[in-house]
């Protein structure tokens, strides 16, 4: 039986909690970001992958990897992350963006058109299109093969939308291109985004911004 030191043991369990820093963690989301312009992404599929990518796959990579010991189950092995390079982890942020374009669209994206944005925006690695289809087996099997994806506050954000302007013609104010600003914003910044957790609630609080913005609040002396 292999004996694990407790020192290394803490150490290995610490370096998975902090996984993956907040700088490293800044970069990826802006180069999703920055992929999702240049593909003209619909909300809806942007969303998703940040989803998948951001609240899911970051988070699972340190448990499949084997960093949080025997009861995480099958470790997976790839090439792809081992090493784990910031050039690795943007294809697999691709990879988030190709799952959700499946889910979402009639049409979703071909490979060929990702590897060919990659080979553009991927500046240390040209990946090939087996390399894509390699990377969403471990991007699967990482998310243990679970894709839904309802818990998204811009599925919210919509639907309690289209119910404000049915009620009130405050709702035509709200402008939904600010509201996604500030979700992007919030995804960005590492103290907030765990307000993601709570979908709905973050979505009605997003809504009513511009409004606070457009209307703020004064007060009077009597």
């Amino acid at each position: 039986m292999e004996i694990v030191d407790e020192g290394q043991a803490m150490e290995v369990a610490a370096a998975a909690s902090a996984w993956p820093g907040p700088s490293r963690r800044s970069h990826l989301l802006q180069f999703l970001l920055h992929v999702s312009k240049r593909l003209d992404l619909r909300p809806i599929v942007k969303y998703s992958a940040f989803e998948f990518f951001d609240a899911r796959f970051l988070p699972g990579l340190p448990r499949k990897m084997g960093f949080c010991g025997a009861r995480s189950g099958r470790a997976v092995r790839s090439w792809l992350i081992e090493p784990l390079r910031d050039s690795n982890l943007e294809l697999f942020a691709l990879v988030a963006v190709w799952i959700a374009s499946k889910i979402h669209e009639m049409r979703p994206l071909s490979v060929k058109s990702l590897k060919a944005l990659s080979d553009r925006v991927i500046a240390d690695q040209h990946f090939t299109c087996r390399d894509f289809a390699d990377a969403e087996l471990v991007f699967m099997e990482v998310l243990d093969y679970n894709i839904g994806c309802t818990n998204i506050a811009f599925i919210y954000l919509e639907e309690l939308l289209i119910q404000f302007r049915e009620i009130s013609k405050l709702g035509d104010l709200v402008n939904m291109d600010v509201c996604m600003e500030i979700l992007d914003v919030l995804y960005e910044t590492e103290d907030t985004a765990w307000l993601f957790n709570f979908a709905c609630p973050l979505a009605a609080s997003t809504l009513v911004c511009p409004l606070n913005a457009a209307f703020p609040l004064t007060s009077k002396r009597y």
